[in-house]
């Protein structure tokens, strides 16, 4: 099955990027789940590289990068990255740079999309 998962809150200040990601993990591990998660608006700075969060706090950089690890397509809203001053340099490894024509392709062919 086919599925898209698409993020718009931002990284902090919310649960809902946190939420997302979780269940990102989640569905990852589960036998012929294709996942794919979509960055959008605010949530695009959660691909930003190099954050620095309190002791025992959750860092949404290292949830993003164990996806990458399990082989997760992240894409990045390219509109949002420059509205927020992101820049492909900035982006962990394993996300890149995204656009709507992208988003569409994803979700015409996904099975099912979630948004948080």
């Amino acid at each position: 099955m086919k599925i898209l998962l698409i993020l718009s809150d931002p990284p902090y200040g919310t649960e809902k990027m946190y939420n997302g990601l979780r269940l990102a993990a989640t569905v990852a591990k589960k036998d012929g789940a294709e996942l794919k998660v979509f960055l959008l608006g605010d949530s695009a700075s959660g691909a930003h590289n190099g954050q620095k969060v309190p002791a025992g706090y959750y860092n949404i950089q290292t949830m993003i990068g164990a996806l990458v690890r399990k082989g997760i397509k992240i894409g990045v809203c390219g509109t949002c990255m420059d509205a927020r001053g992101l820049t492909d340099a900035n982006l962990l490894e394993g996300a890149h740079r995204s656009t709507m024509d992208e988003l569409a392709e994803w979700t015409v062919d996904a099975d099912k999309v979630i948004t948080f």
